[in-house]
């Protein structure tokens, strides 16, 4: 638990290397921080887990998502966008992930430019990209993962913490992860979702699912007295 009370970078570097140390290829919580943090923030979780682990974590990762630096203004090249999802269409369909102009657009473009190819390449495949084939590839999951994230993030939280509170045995980690990182960012709108699309307010449903010091801890984070 003592992660949770160290300051936003810290938590993330010491998150990202328990997260590296489990064998499982899909590392979630290294998609959500790459994805749902900014490339200020990103600079920071970088330098905090070098002074931490005297290792830098793109050697450890190898995963461009995190070194990369994304641009973050709100312009939109829509011609850029028609042809990259094109690119992004013919990855997906050979399953061509180490493309590297493919993992240039995936890690390079604003999240407003992601969009505008996401939405090409619905326009032209009559489907979200959200919903491509599920092959087992652990790589193809971890991409369908990152682009979820990336095109919606509050959507993609609230069914983290919906999936995390439903499952058989709370997955406290993912609960507390979500709404830990989430408090002074978006949790307000997640909480929102969570209602609308589960009919129970988020308070109600950690109130129910949890217990002792832990839950007081949660539900003090979601901004109720106990």
């Amino acid at each position: 638990m003592y992660r949770w009370i160290l300051d936003p970078a810290d938590r993330d570097a010491v998150s990202a290397h328990v997260e590296l140390r489990k064998t499982s290829h899909e590392h979630l919580v290294l998609v959500e921080i790459s994805c749902a943090r900014s490339s200020e923030e990103l600079l920071s979780i970088r330098t905090a887990y070098h002074a931490r682990y005297k290792r830098s974590l793109e050697e450890q990762l190898l995963i461009a998502l995190v070194s990369a630096f994304r641009y973050e203004g709100e312009e939109i090249n829509k011609r850029l966008a028609k042809s990259e999802a094109k690119e992004v269409h013919e990855t997906i369909k050979y399953i061509k992930l180490h493309n590297d102009d493919f993992i240039r657009i995936i890690t390079s473009r604003s999240k407003t430019q992601l969009q505008a190819t996401f939405n090409f390449y619905r326009e032209g495949e009559g489907t979200s990209i959200t919903k491509m084939p599920n092959k087992s590839k652990d790589v193809l999951s971890t991409l369908r993962i990152t682009i979820r994230c990336l095109k919606d993030p509050i959507k993609y939280f609230e069914k983290v913490l919906r999936n995390s509170i439903q499952r058989l045995g709370t997955d406290e980690d993912a609960l507390t992860r979500v709404i830990v990182t989430s408090a002074e960012k978006d949790l307000k709108e997640i909480k929102e979702l969570y209602c609308k699309r589960n009919s129970v307010r988020l308070d109600d449903a950690v109130d129910k699912d949890t217990k002792g010091d832990y839950k007081d801890m949660l539900l003090t984070m979601l901004g109720n007295e106990v």
